[in-house]
């Protein structure tokens, strides 16, 4: 592990710098911010140089939905919100590592883009972040840092294979949002197409339907924000395509959404209160299966 000199950030501090990113960002000026000699950046888990990818056609943020999220322990600062490239709406993952000197280290983005008939990403339902997100933690419900990284790894083993056993703890009132759809409790939106999306967080689980969720793999933990129970996650989620028709723990007969070889690259957020998981915010693409992760070799995040 590389060590790091301690310096005392603050989130004013970090929050700042994110805001600076965007602000020179939305500029397409990258020579506003302040870098340090050797910048990891990756787009989508693809490895850029600085300037290039979103930096070359972002035309508006949209700053009604703006959740920030900061590790004041490793210096690291995150980002979830809308972007727009040449009024294409598109929702967005960032993660900022500073260096002792508060100069950017590393840059990890995910951008979600409108691709066929996908019902990724919704940009127009949450304008705004979930208010839970954004509150501080009571003391007395907080849990360390080793502790809630360890319940959201939980939910990467719940995912793998599912077969209705559960590795973590949910809230009764948990609810996932990915790419800016609501993915539980939320029969209206899905209908019978995806009828997994009328049961909560642990049911959905339980009921073990993400058994065609082969590997939760390069799960990395870079950013804990202890005062608001945060956690961030990073990762790949590959579906080998082999199980098409299934059975819940109920009986219920189901089918897989993903017929041939096919991973995810993900940045997963994570609210955690009293030891349980109370919220699910998620971007995510699709990449070619088991594409290697842009960050293997960087420091052990854990």
């Amino acid at each position: 592990m590389n060590s790091r000199p301690a310096r005392a950030w603050t989130r004013a501090d970090l929050y700042q710098i994110a805001e600076d990113y965007l602000l020179a960002l939305e500029a397409r000026d990258s020579s506003r911010l302040g870098w340090a000699p050797h910048v990891a950046f990756s787009e989508n888990n693809v490895r850029l140089r600085i300037g290039d990818g979103l930096w070359n056609t972002i035309s508006a943020r949209r700053r009604g939905y703006d959740l920030k999220f900061a590790d004041l322990e490793q210096g690291e600062v995150g980002w979830f919100g809308i972007v727009e490239e040449h009024g294409h709406p598109a929702r967005m993952g960032l993660r900022l590592r500073l260096d002792p000197e508060g100069r950017i280290a590393e840059v990890e983005t995910i951008v979600v883009r409108k691709v066929d008939l996908s019902p990724f990403p919704d940009t127009e339902t949450f304008t705004v972040p979930r208010a839970l997100l954004l509150e501080d933690v009571p003391e007395v419900a907080r849990r360390p840092r080793a502790r809630i990284i360890s319940i959201a790894d939980g939910y990467f083993d719940t995912i793998q294979l599912n077969d209705g056993q559960l590795f973590t703890h949910f809230t009764p009132d948990c609810e996932r949002i990915e790419n800016g759809v609501q993915t539980t409790n939320n029969p209206e939106q899905f209908g019978d197409s995806y009828p997994i999306a009328a049961l909560g967080c642990a049911e959905q689980f339980r009921m073990g339907h993400y058994r065609y969720d082969d590997r939760l793999r390069d799960r990395r933990f870079p950013l804990v924000d202890e005062e608001k129970g945060l956690v961030l996650a990073g990762g790949f989620i590959d579906h080998e395509g082999k199980l098409m028709d299934f059975t819940w723990t109920d009986g219920t007969r189901a089918k897989s959404v993903f017929h041939y070889p096919h991973s995810f690259v993900l940045l997963e957020l994570f609210k955690i209160v009293e030891g349980q998981i109370a919220a699910v915010e998620a971007v995510f693409v699709t990449v070619p299966y088991n594409m290697p992760c842009a960050w293997n070799g960087q420091e052990d995040r854990v």
